[in-house]
This record gives C-alpha cells, structure tokens and sequence, in this order.
C-alpha cells in the first residue's frame, strides 16, 4: 500500500490500528472507564497517605505541636556513671527505660505522641550523668518543661544494689526541648 493511498484511507476513517494511539484512547468507551479508576485510585492513595499521617478519633490530623521546626522528636537515656555498671548492664537497663517511657506513655493514652516518634525513626541517644543528685535535677526540669520521664529502679539481683536508679528516660520529645534539659550532657 502506498504512502498516499494510507493518508487517504485515514482520512476517510480507515481502519484503527492506522490511527494514532492518543485519538483511539479518548474514545468514551476508554476514556470514562479509565477516568474513573484513576479517580479512587487517586481516593485510595489519598486516605493512606491520611492514615499514615495519623487522623485522630474525630478526623483532625494530628497537629506538629509536638514536633520542632524540622519535625524531629527524640528519647535520651541518661546513665548513672557511678554505679560502675557493665556494659551489658547498661544495654539491659537503657532497654527497660525506654520500653518503660514507651509502656507509661501508652498507659496515659498518649499514643499520636508515639505514633509521630515511630514515624520519626525512635531516635533515643544514650548519655551519661555522674549521681542520682545530678539524675533528679535533669529529672525535675523535665518534668517541668512537660516531657515524659521515666526512671528505671533496679532489681538488685546483680551488679547495683536493690532499688538504685539506673536510668533516665526523657521523651520522646521535641528536640530543642529535649536538648535544653539534656544537651551539655556528654554522649556515653
């Protein structure tokens, strides 16, 4: 078939597989159905991206007032130095700090607080404080600041005596509020 006689052909409505794909994909027939896939498509991803967010119980999204200026929130671990604990001592007691910090939190009900911290990465950075003098100061001024704490009281069943504070936990919280209370604090 010659170039010209295809030319006329298409100009008479020739066949389809001749017509270009854009003029043979806005046809009604393909272009409704496929308008309206792309419209609860478009639904689906929207309310996910909603739920991952985090929509509380009346629909609001959760607000960033407990978010700094970049969204960062935080957890430190703040270790007594003078209970020479080992380093397998102190990975337990951090832990139970801040699964405690997270269980209270849960308990209070404050859960969009965790939820942004989980979305966040959990960052918990482990510092050190040199008594329990200097661990119920930090422990005052956050709690006067509002941010979570929480203390871990050992069992005594090995290396501290039954009852020594171990560890604090403070957050998770804004970063600046956080570092305002803990951040001259050296890193263990």
């Amino acid at each position: 078939m010659s170039w010209n006689r295809q030319r006329e052909e298409q100009k008479k409505g020739g066949d389809e597989k001749d017509k270009p794909w854009l003029s043979v994909s806005l046809k009604p027939e393909n272009f409704v159905p496929g308008l309206l896939i792309g419209f609860f498509l478009g639904l689906f991803v929207d309310l996910s991206t909603a739920a991952v967010r985090g929509v509380g119980r009346r629909g609001a999204s959760i607000t960033r007032s407990n978010r700094g200026v970049d969204g960062d929130l935080k957890m430190v671990l703040i270790v007594r130095q003078d209970l020479k604990m080992g380093t397998g001592k102190i990975a337990s007691q951090c832990a139970h700090a801040a699964t405690g910090s997270y269980a209270e939190l849960m308990r209070r009900g404050q859960t969009n607080l965790l939820r942004q911290w989980e979305q966040g990465g959990q960052a918990k950075i482990v510092l050190s404080c040199t008594n329990q003098q200097e661990m119920n100061k930090l422990k005052l001024a956050a709690d006067g600041a509002g941010l979570p704490t929480f203390v871990v009281a050992d069992a005594g069943r090995t290396q501290v005596l039954a009852g020594s504070m171990t560890v604090l936990a403070i957050g998770p919280g804004r970063k600046s509020m956080v570092d305002s209370i803990a951040g001259k604090l050296r890193l263990l």
